[in-house]
């Protein structure tokens, strides 16, 4: 299954893909079982992708969510304030995280090695069971630049070096939080023009929130640059979409992004429809790879989409499901 997700080529692959998952999911997930049970939808109902249940992303707090019986290999956990649930996301073949990222990035980027990796990922570095800094340290690695690297809290030696590699026309990828990037450009001005800023978002609660176009403005008058890159991703999901800029994302070919309905959740709606943002994650193949986030957003024709914002608490509407 995992050559066959790598290597969708088609519309009509990833539905007949997704199809086959579902129902494999649907019969050796005990939670997502339960959950499609509940709101009396099964194998045999669903003929298209935007019939498949999409499972609430809250069933990462308080259960198990596993369509394997292999042993787990890596757990990641997503932040979270002091006292707050996390979600814990069990991965029993960390080799379908690694495809998955990997791919992704040369699908958007291009060969790793042709960057220098910086990483700048306090909040996540301060933690255990990050997949972020997973993926990064890996990236940081595939990289094979001595150059590349995380950095914490020395933003002197990182300006230095950032300023220097570029000024050499060395191709860098800067990928860091948003509040600490704020943080760097507020200490130092860049004129950079071989580096790709890219933020992954969050305050993390050091800072107050932006909207986007203002975070990005900010940045781009920062580092000199023309545009801010994003990353979208989540504990959740073993997959990522990037945005080179203006805050639009693509998915790689094995992801795709629908909308549903913000008072009842289990309509999907058609493209340019803001609502809630569910995700098909074909990598997610061991865990669930249909969840309905509290992201709010917005579906393009050709599959792009932006966030526009979170559901509050109070807003999540036609899910009492969410308690099972």
């Amino acid at each position: 299954m995992q050559e066959t997700i790598f290597n969708i080529k088609s519309t009509e692959q990833f539905t007949k893909t997704a199809l086959e998952v579902f129902k494999h999911q649907f019969k050796n997930n005990k939670v997502y079982r339960s959950f499609c049970d509940l709101i009396n939808k099964h194998p045999s109902d669903i003929t298209k992708i935007e019939e498949i249940p999409f499972l609430p992303i809250q069933f990462f707090k308080s259960r198990k969510v596993l369509s394997s019986l292999s042993e787990v290999q890596e757990t990641f956990t997503s932040s979270g304030t002091t006292g707050s649930i996390t979600s814990k996301h069990f991965v029993t073949d960390i080799n379908l995280y690694k495809e998955s990222y990997l791919k992704g990035f040369a699908n958007f980027y291009g060969n790793i090695e042709e960057y220098t990796v910086l990483a700048l990922l306090p909040n996540y570095l301060e933690r255990d069971g990050s997949s972020l800094v997973f993926m990064v340290d890996d990236l940081i690695a595939k990289s094979k630049n001595f150059e590349s690297g995380f950095y914490l809290n020395n933003l002197d030696e990182l300006a230095k070096k950032l300023i220097n590699l570029d000024k050499n026309g060395r191709k860098i990828l800067l990928i860091g939080v948003s509040f600490a990037l704020l943080d760097l450009i507020e200490k130092y001005q860049f004129k950079l023009k071989n580096t790709i800023v890219m933020e992954t978002g969050g305050m993390k609660g050091r800072r107050k929130e932006l909207i986007r176009n203002e975070l990005h403005q900010l940045l781009q008058d920062g580092f000199g640059v023309a545009k801010i890159h994003s990353e979208y991703g989540m504990t959740e999901l073993l997959s990522q979409a990037y945005s080179k800029a203006n805050g639009i994302f693509e998915t790689p070919p094995w992801m795709k992004i629908l909308t549903r309905d913000t008072e009842d959740a289990l309509t999907i709606l058609p493209t340019e429809k803001a609502g809630g943002i569910n995700i098909i994650d074909l990598a997610n193949y061991n865990s669930c790879s249909f969840i309905a986030t509290q992201d709010l957003g917005k579906v393009y024709e050709d599959g792009s989409f932006e966030i526009i914002g979170r559901f509050d608490n109070s807003d999540i509407r036609g899910c009492n499901l969410m308690v099972l």
